[in-house]
């Protein structure tokens, strides 16, 4: 979860982006997992010094013990996407939320009553966003793959999380 305290902090953070992606000649959308090692770089360097928070959620898979959450994606990402919001430090009180995904319209309806019921009044607005038309959704895929590469084994494991450091608010595992 990418947190900005106010739309002016967001609006200054897009610009950021979109100078990386001036700077760096990037065309098509921000994603960790197709972007090379310089751009990943680039991209960081570019937005670290933004006003935006990251809190993240681990989920160990093989730790869920849920029969409905391991074979029924939709619940999953229910049920952690409400997880996560719920253990939010008192940021999204009345705020707007946007989740990256473009999901069918049932899905869509669910996942936002679902939010809506679990959380109360605790949010404003819930919307899905495209992260191939929304640079503010690039940004947290960035974030998630610096945050997932950094907890397998592989080379410059922490490479992009240490970069990303003064930005992590908390990193939680679940199970």
């Amino acid at each position: 979860m990418v947190i900005f305290d106010h739309r002016d902090a967001a609006d200054g953070t897009l610009q950021a982006i979109e100078g990386v992606r001036a700077k760096t000649g990037h065309k098509t959308e921000f994603k960790f997992s197709q972007s090379r090692r310089e751009l990943r770089d680039a991209f960081f360097a570019g937005v670290v010094h933004c006003p935006f928070k990251v809190r993240a959620l681990i989920v160990d898979k093989e730790k869920v013990h849920s029969n409905d959450l391991r074979a029924n994606a939709s619940s999953f990402y229910s049920y952690f996407a409400k997880t996560l919001m719920a253990y939010d430090g008192e940021v999204l009180a009345n705020a707007d939320v946007r989740i990256d995904g473009s999901g069918n319209r049932e899905f869509r309806r669910s996942l936002n009553g679902y939010l809506r019921q679990q959380l109360g009044q605790k949010v404003r607005d819930v919307r899905m966003s495209d992260s191939k038309r929304d640079p503010l959704m690039q940004l947290a895929d960035m974030c998630i793959g610096a945050i997932t590469r950094s907890q397998r084994e592989r080379d410059e494991a922490n490479r992009w999380l240490d970069q990303l450091k003064p930005r992590i608010a908390d990193i939680k595992h679940f199970g």
